[in-house]
Formats: structure tokens, sequence, C-alpha cells
């Protein structure tokens, strides 16, 4: 396989998205690693209730920030308390694995974490309105995050010596943060959309955080604003092959142009039958020449994934997933065209 001479990952290369079923840490690491030779990522167990999902890992991660649960979701807390403790606890649980796992790998290695808007759009002020709706609450947000990646870097770089890392910013409610579409807590109304210069340069910051780590930003909802990310920085987006539109091709083309990494979700989620992997990347060889790309740029650019993360799979439905991935990457590695 020829490596990419582009990104840190080789041509040809698939991986996960981030979340998978149940709750063994060592059995998703164990699952994740096998499958994923080329580009394994640390695998994230929501079934283990608050602290283990995405945003509650995320918090556990803030750098003099602290939020706990309450009925409507996560509330930002003066202290660090027991739902603190515990999503540091999960966090410390499945490094330990994916460090078992990655004895003497060498090689792209992903770990990923809320990005500051879908985090903004989630945490609950004192009052009970999202942070969003705060600028100076998003900034002191922002600044926290970078500084909490900067020390998980760290920590996954000592644990596992020959890593390349590549961070995943997870913001499925980016497009939502851009378009006004972020309900208040009443449910009655919205707030008002964040200006894009302002999303852009918050995005940059993390990049920046991120130590010379690429950047990967991941959206499974409709609309992912390509160039915004483009321009951010970021060395790939993750997004559901199956929600784009013609209306997309130019920037993406664009995208693809300025050397941006397309991580496309073509396998399902969940469970269900699984077509051939040829099959499968079908709709991105379509795609490639009806943006009249080079055949040779694909391998290089497309990294295959699911369509979304994996934690409302069956554990068997997973591991078929991941491997059909691989497969699928395989062909279009061997036959772009």
């Amino acid at each position: 396989m020829s490596e990419n001479t582009r990104h840190k990952w080789a041509a040809g290369a698939a991986t996960g998205i981030g979340s998978m079923p149940g709750g063994d840490a060592r059995e998703a690491a164990k699952t994740v690693t096998g499958s994923l030779e080329d580009l394994p990522h640390l695998p994230e167990l929501p079934a283990r209730g608050p602290g283990a999902d995405m945003i509650g890992r995320t918090l556990g991660m803030l750098v003099e920030l602290y939020a706990h649960v309450e009925p409507s979701g996560w509330r930002i807390s003066d202290r660090p308390g027991r739902d603190t403790r515990r999503a540091r606890s999960w966090l410390g649980e499945d490094l330990d694995a994916l460090e078992e796992f990655t004895q003497g790998y060498a090689g792209p290695l992903k770990v990923s974490a809320v990005g500051p808007w879908t985090l903004a759009a989630a945490l609950e002020l004192r009052n009970g309105e999202a942070a969003l709706g705060d600028p100076g609450a998003c900034r002191d947000l922002t600044e926290s995050l970078a500084e909490g990646l900067r020390a998980h870097l760290a920590d996954v770089r000592r644990r596992v010596p020959g890593a390349e890392v590549v961070l995943q910013l997870d913001e499925p409610s980016l497009t939502a943060v851009l378009r006004g579409r972020v309900r208040t807590a009443s449910g009655y109304r919205t707030h008002r959309a964040v200006d894009r210069a302002v999303v852009e340069g918050a995005l940059r910051d993390l990049v920046g955080a991120a130590d010379g780590a690429p950047v990967v930003v991941h959206s499974c909802a409709p609309e992912v604003p390509f160039g915004l990310l483009r321009r951010a920085g970021a060395a790939g987006v993750s997004f559901d092959f199956g929600l784009l539109t013609e209306r997309e091709d130019e920037v993406l083309g664009e995208a693809v142009e300025a050397g941006t990494a397309l991580f496309a979700g073509v396998v399902p989620g969940v469970d269900g039958r699984l077509s051939d992997p040829a099959g499968s990347v079908m709709g991105v060889r379509t795609l490639w020449r009806r943006l009249g790309l080079a055949p040779g740029l694909l391998a290089e650019s497309v990294v295959v994934t699911p369509s979304c993360g994996l934690a409302g799979a069956s554990p068997a439905y997973a591991r078929a997933a991941l491997a059909h991935c691989v497969r699928a990457a395989r062909s279009l590695a061997d036959n772009p065209e």
C-alpha cells in the first residue's frame, strides 16, 4: 500500500468514527485495533452512562471548567464533582485498554473530542440556557478545551510512543449553530446564528492546540460546511456520504484539490445487510468522476468509515462493519476508476 504523501495515514485507509457498543473497554480496544490496522482509534462507550458519552468525556478533559449532570443534560459547576470524576475515570480506563492493545504499534492513531460549538450547544450555564448564547462563555470553553486537548494528546503520545496522533473534533451541531437552529431551554425560540468568522476562528484555535496533529472534523448532519472547515485548517472532514447533494460538488472539489481528506461514511452504523465492499464505495467513485478529479488521488484523499458511530449496533455487526470498511477502502485503492 503506497503511503499518502499528504497525510499521516496510508492510501486506502479505513477507520471508525468513535463510539462502539457495550461497556467493556478492553473488548472495544481489541476490536478496533484488530480490525483497523492502518488507522485505529480510541473507542468511546456511551452505553456505560453519563460521562462515557462524547459530551461527558470531553467535559472531563476541560481545564478549570467543570460540569455535572442535570435531568436536562450537562450543566456547568463550580468544582469537579462525581460526574467529572466518573468521566475522567472512564477515559483513563479506555486509554489503559488502548495502551494494552497498541504495544509496539507505530503509525497513525485517532482520538476524538467534541468540538467547541457542539459543546457550547450542549453545555448549560447556571441559568439553564446553553453556553452558545453567551459569547464570553464560548470563548472560555474554547480556551479550556484547547488546554485540555493539549494534555490529552500528550498523554496518548506518552502511552503509545509510536503513535502519530490524529485528532477528530466531533461537531454534529455545527450546521445548526451556523444557521441559528439550536433551540433555547424553553424550546420556543432558537439561539441566533453565530458569525461564521467567529466559528472558524475557534476551530482554527483548536487546530493550533493539536500541536502538529492533523485535525479531522466530523459531522453526520446534513449540509456540512466543507469550505469553512478547510479554511479553519482541518486536514480532513468526516461525514455521512448518504447526506451529500450535488450542491456540494464545488466545495468538495475545492477541498480535495487543497489537500483536505474526505472521511466518507458509506457503511451503515446500525445492524443491517452489508453490500459487497466495492458496492459500498460505488458512490464515491461516481462522485470522483463527476468532480473530474484524477483517479490516482482517490485512495489518497478518501478514508472509508461507517456513516456515524457504532454505539447503536450489536457487537457482532460493529466488528463486521469495521472489517467491511477496510475491504471497501482496499477496493478503492486497487480499482480507483
